[in-house]
């Protein structure tokens, strides 16, 4: 957009100075053209050219000044006079500006006979080159205001949708806790409910075993035990399946972070709401532990917990600052057994680093 505005105020500045320069031509119809009128037209446009290409104000200034006082030694210079004007004010030189138009009528060249007609046509330049100036100067200043205002509107059109992605978030993880929550209830209800009808079933079945004397009922009771049983057990494998898928990782870890009081903790969880439940009570177990060897081994005073998802594999990352740590690949503790045996379930890999402080990194392949 920067570019476009400097091009616009590029094109408008040599559109302008072009006018006058065909506007001084006009003088050509009561001056014969001669070596004097090439020097100031040639002087002209190099000053043109060069307020444009220089870049420091006072360079440029001193050019313009040369320029007028050409006039001096090239009275046909003065023809070029409007082109003058217009460089002085475009450098935001009014003062400069009118003292070119004084010194204008003060040095108008030629005889009398057309000397009225050259000063009306170098007054009338130079109202033209004031116009035409103010009209460019505020075509610019709208180009100005166009170019802030499409970025405030891109700004905001980004603002409006990064608002618009944080509220989208926020509406998917309420559905995901509405829906965990509805899980945990139909567990629970179907623990509650169900499962004590079921069990009220099968101790009663089992009871009627007992006071039967009749023969041909025994294989009957016996069945309908089996069956009762089965159904038993799928149910409480139902409830453990709906209660397992419940667990909301981010959540469980927080609170694990809200109990540890040992030390500060930096958790930066970045993964979906979609992960495996093996992993998430890997990922579980393993911070536990973790937490609790920093407690009983540890002098940290900062532990970084990382959970993160990449597009082939899940991440956990658990580091602390401590300055005594050690660790014996060949005399692994418990806890350190336990997290690999879990880790190696999964077919994940464990590294363990004592260089800066004890750093255990997991990384756990996705299936499929």
């Amino acid at each position: 957009m920067e570019k476009n505005e400097k091009e616009g105020g590029r094109v408008g500045y040599f559109l302008d100075c072009g006018l006058l320069v065909f506007y001084s031509f006009l003088s050509l119809f009561f001056l014969p053209p001669g070596a004097g009128f090439l020097i100031a037209f040639l002087s002209c446009v190099s000053v043109i050219c060069c307020g444009y290409a220089v870049r420091k104000k006072a360079v440029r200034l001193i050019l313009c000044i040369l320029f007028g006082f050409l006039g001096l030694a090239v009275p046909e210079t003065f023809i070029f006079y409007p082109c003058l004007f217009y460089l002085f004010f475009h450098e935001k030189m009014r003062g400069l500006a009118a003292v070119a138009v004084l010194f204008f009528l003060w040095k108008i060249p030629g005889s009398r006979e057309n000397m009225g007609l050259f000063a009306m046509i170098g007054v009338f330049g130079f109202l033209l080159a004031f116009f035409m100036e103010r009209n460019t100067a505020k075509s610019q200043i709208l180009e100005e205001k166009l170019r802030r205002t499409q970025d405030d509107s891109k700004e905001r059109n980004l603002l409006l949708s990064q608002k618009n992605k944080a509220l989208q978030e926020k509406q998917d993880y309420e559905i995901y806790n509405a829906t965990l929550k509805e899980r945990n209830r139909i567990a629970r209800e179907i623990h509650d409910n169900v499962g004590h009808v079921l069990s009220r079933s099968i101790l009663m079945v089992g009871a009627a075993k007992i006071i039967n004397k009749d023969p041909g009922m025994t294989a009957m009771l016996k069945n309908l035990e089996d069956s009762l049983n089965h159904a038993m057990n799928s149910i409480r494998n139902s409830v453990h399946d709906l209660h397992d898928e419940a667990v909301n990782l981010e959540e469980v870890e927080k609170s694990l972070v809200r109990e540890f009081t040992f030390c500060s903790v930096q958790m930066v969880y970045d993964m979906t709401r979609e992960v495996p439940r093996e992993v998430k009570y890997c990922f579980i177990s393993i911070t536990k532990e973790a937490f609790a060897n920093i407690m009983k081994h540890s002098n940290a005073t900062k532990v970084q917990l990382i959970l993160r998802e990449h597009p082939g594999l899940y991440q956990l990352c658990i580091e602390d600052n401590g300055t005594d740590a050690f660790y014996d690949p060949e005399k692994s503790g418990i806890g350190i057994v336990n997290m690999k045996e879990r880790v190696n379930a999964l077919g994940g890999t464990i590294q363990i680093f004592t260089d800066k402080g004890f750093r255990i990194f997991i990384t756990i392949p996705k299936c499929g």
